[in-house]
Parts: structure tokens; C-alpha cells; sequence
């Protein structure tokens, strides 16, 4: 079985059977927002990570505080990496003057306090699916009712962004930070790697490792080995690092030109570099071709917007301001869209997650996105719906938090930087860093 196939056969089952249903009614009635005309760059940006920011803020569950996993389907259930997600969007939103810095404090209290005593954990982990009511288990397939060890990653990212984030000797701000490192510290990262050789993206307390993912190679999960080298108190071998990550191709795997979905979904660019710098190499990068994890990330931006512009005679829409490939709702159910697997489907996120990369074309797309498709009723309460099948006479009515999350705090490292350099400050990272034998490089 080719790597690829073993990374779409992950995907559909971290992703797809979970995120089937886009027909439903929104929990919330939509409240359509009427595009201003002419808004400048800057305004434009402002207004859509605003409104991105509320899907997280005002749409938290009111319980947890923890991110629900979309806006069309079971309120209370709320996901661990779309929360991670969330907690560096609220980063952003005191950056942004959205929120105060006292509000964040107490939002994020409300989520770790739920996340150390209400929340059900698997050696410190925890499940991609939970009640925001009383932190139970939702399954997210027949097997996957434990840990996720890949959503886990996600939400420590985020949590350790905050408690870098929020230094401040008061008494709230202390809690905080305490409670974020006892939960840091609890997750047993080596119980995942026990061949020694990979990290497994399962466990389960009736099926154990049956599933049998192995993290391999370049995708979305390369914060997990990060973190994994990071831990304090569980942490893997480098050796680990080297056989599960790196492995046999990885130079290969690392250059989109070189692979038949010109890298994949764009969410591998965006998922485990939101508080992860992508400026970053090793000698992999190198003999790659490519002088960072940044450059090699905006090649596969790029190649996607141009696999959408060559497609325009199959997709009237598609072109130099229309395109974005990655995991989202479409209208047959949810799927991870690549250059070799498109049926039509932009993603907003997609485009406007990669500013980082490519701002200039990422500029053009949410200003189509939120001016040309005003007619579709694309851009609402929560910023843009998921996504647009113009082929099929198809907009989505939901919002999920694993596509909104990176709208927001890329958007926010575009402008500013702080998610990154307030991660990258978090002590354990840089022992992270020189274990995988890699460098900063700005």
C-alpha cells in the first residue's frame, strides 16, 4: 500500500466518517451579513477574522467553553483539536481588541478546568469527540472511542500558546498557567510509540492499538512528534522521530512537485504550523530542494491555486481568484479535496489559511470569496461557510471549527506573528527542536 493511500485511508478516518452530513439546519439561526463595498485590504482582513473569531467566542459550548466540531449538527458535541484551534483564535482576538484580556483568562479557565476534571482521558490524551456537557466520550467511529493522539496534539499547540501567552502574575492568570502544564504534562506520549519505531494515532480502552495508524512522513501530523520530543515527562527518542516521521522517503514525500496530489490537502500546511513556525529546515528540507518547511509549504500553496487555474475549463469558477483545495463538507458529505482529488469543491479556508504563505493571491481569493459570491449568501454570522460547489448549485450551511480555527490564527500570524513567536517561546519546543535536528531560520 502506497504512503499516499495510507494517508487518505487515515484522513477518511479521522476526518470523513465524522463530518458526513452538510444538510442539516444550522443550530443557530444565520444572521446574513451584507459585504460593504469596497473595503480595503486591511479592512477586509479585520472583518473576516472577526467574524471567524465568533464562530469560537460566541458559538463556544456554553458548558466547556470548548469549540463545537460544526454549527449544523449535535450541539454539544465539541472537538479537542478544533478547540486547540480556538484557544489560539482567543490569543488573536485580545490581539485584536475583539475580547479583553480578562475575558480570555476566564473563557480559557472555563475550558482547561472542564478539560482536567469533567473531560474522560485515555494515559493522558484525549478523544477526537466529546460532550461539551459532560466531557464523555463521543466515538468517533466504531474502534475510535479513545485516545486521538493527533487531536491531542492540536489542543496542547493551543494550550501552551496560551500559557506562553498569558505571563501575567496575577492570581487567574497563575491558575491558568498551572492547570495547562499539569495537562501538558499528563499526556503519556511515549504509550504511543511503544514499537519504537512510529507514533500510533489510536488507542482504545476495548480495542487498543487495533486501528493501527502509524504517523508517517509528511501530512498534518507533524506537531504530534514535535510535541512527543517536547514532553517534559513522556517523551519519545528521537530514534522515533527519525524512523516514524522521517523514515525511508521523506525527502521525497517532502517535495509536492514529486507527488501526484502536488502535496495534498492544504490543511497539511496550516494544521500543525499555527503555533509551530514553519521556519524552520533540517537536512531533509535541504536535499528537498527547499530552504524551509515555510518555502516547501508555500510551493504546495501555490501548486494548488495553479491546479484550479488550469482547471477552469472543466470549473467555470475556478481561476487566479477562486481556488483552495483541503478537507471540508461538499455536497455528497465531507472529503479531503486535492489536486487529485477535486470534484469541484473550493474551501475558503483554504486560500485564506495560506496567507502566511501567499498573501498577495490569498488577498485576491477572500476578496472574491466576499464580494462575488455575494449572490450565494458564502460569507455570514461566522465568517465564510465551509465551502462552495458552484458546479452543483451548492453552498454549505455550516461552519466547522477545524476549518475556521486556521482562518484566524494564520490570519493573525500574517499580521502579526504572535501566535508563532508565542508558541516558539514555550521552553520544551526548543528541546524539541534541536532532538528532530531542526533549526530556526529567521
Amino acid at each position: 500500500m502506497s504512503h499516499l493511500i495510507k494517508i487518505y485511508i487515515s484522513l477518511s478516518l479521522c476526518l470523513i466518517i465524522g463530518c458526513s452530513s452538510s444538510s442539516s439546519d444550522e443550530i443557530v439561526p444565520e444572521k446574513e451579513v451584507e459585504p460593504e463595498a469596497k473595503l480595503t485590504d486591511a479592512e477586509l482582513i479585520d472583518i473576516v477574522q472577526e467574524k471567524t473569531f465568533a464562530y469560537f467566542w460566541d458559538f463556544g459550548h456554553p458548558v466547556s467553553g470548548l469549540a463545537r466540531e460544526r454549527s449544523n449538527e449535535k450541539p454539544d458535541t465539541v472537538t479537542t483539536g478544533g478547540s486547540g484551534f480556538g484557544i489560539m483564535a482567543i490569543v488573536a482576538g485580545v490581539e485584536r481588541n475583539y475580547i479583553t484580556r480578562q475575558q480570555a483568562v476566564d473563557r480559557l479557565i472555563k475550558m482547561t478546568d472542564f478539560l482536567e476534571n469533567k473531560t474522560t482521558r485515555y494515559h493522558g490524551a484525549w478523544s477526537h469527540w466529546l460532550s461539551g456537557t459532560t466531557g464523555k466520550t463521543i466515538p468517533f467511529s466504531p474502534r475510535d472511542n479513545g485516545a486521538d493522539i493527533v487531536e491531542t496534539a492540536f489542543l496542547v499547540q493551543g494550550m501552551l500558546t496560551a500559557r506562553e501567552y498569558f505571563d501575567a502574575e496575577t492570581e487567574k492568570e497563575q491558575k491558568l498557567r498551572a492547570t495547562i502544564t499539569r495537562l501538558w504534562e499528563g499526556v503519556e506520549w511515549d504509550w504511543f510509540a511503544q514499537s519504537g519505531e512510529y507514533l500510533l494515532w489510536h488507542w482504545s480502552p476495548n480495542y487498543h492499538f487495533e486501528m493501527n495508524l502509524p504517523l508517517r512522513s509528511f501530512n498534518e501530523t507533524h506537531i504530534a512528534y514535535i510535541l512527543a520530543l517536547a514532553s517534559p515527562t513522556h517523551p519519545i527518542d528521537k530514534s522515533v522521530y527519525e524512523k516514524g516521521w522521517i523514515g525511508n522517503n521523506y525527502v521525497r514525500e517532502l517535495d509536492p512537485t514529486k507527488r501526484n496530489d502536488y502535496g495534498g490537502p492544504l490543511f497539511f500546511t496550516h494544521y500543525s504550523y499555527l503555533g509551530l513556525t514553519p521556519h524552520i529546515t533540517d537536512q531533509h528540507m535541504s536535499l528537498a530542494g527547499y530552504s524551509s518547511y515555510f518555502d516547501r509549504n508555500k510551493k504546495q500553496t501555490l501548486l494548488n491555486r495553479q491546479w484550479c487555474i488550469s482547471n477552469h475549463s472543466t470549473y467555470s469558477y475556478y481561476g487566479e481568484s477562486c481556488w483552495g483545495l483541503t478537507a471540508s463538507d461538499t455536497p455528497g458529505g465531507y472529503m479531503a479535496h486535492a489536486p487529485n482529488n477535486d470534484n469541484g469543491t473550493i474551501t475558503p479556508t483554504a486560500a485564506i489559511s495560506s496567507i502566511v504563505y501567499t498573501p498577495e493571491y490569498t488577498l485576491d481569493a477572500m476578496r472574491f470569496f466576499y464580494e462575488k459570491m455575494d449572490e450565494y449568501n458564502l460569507f455570514g454570522q461566522y465568517g465564510f461557510k465551509d465551502a462552495f460547489n458552484i458546479s452543483k448549485g451548492w453552498v454549505a450551511k455550516s461552519y466547522l471549527a477545524i476549518d475556521q480555527g486556521p482562518i484566524v490564527v494564520m490570519i493573525e500570524n500574517y499580521r502579526s506573528g504572535i501566535i508563532w513567536d508565542t508558541f516558539m517561546k514555550t521552553p520544551e519546543i526548543g528541546i524539541a527542536l534541536d532532538k528532530a535536528g531542526l533549526s530556526l531560520t529567521k
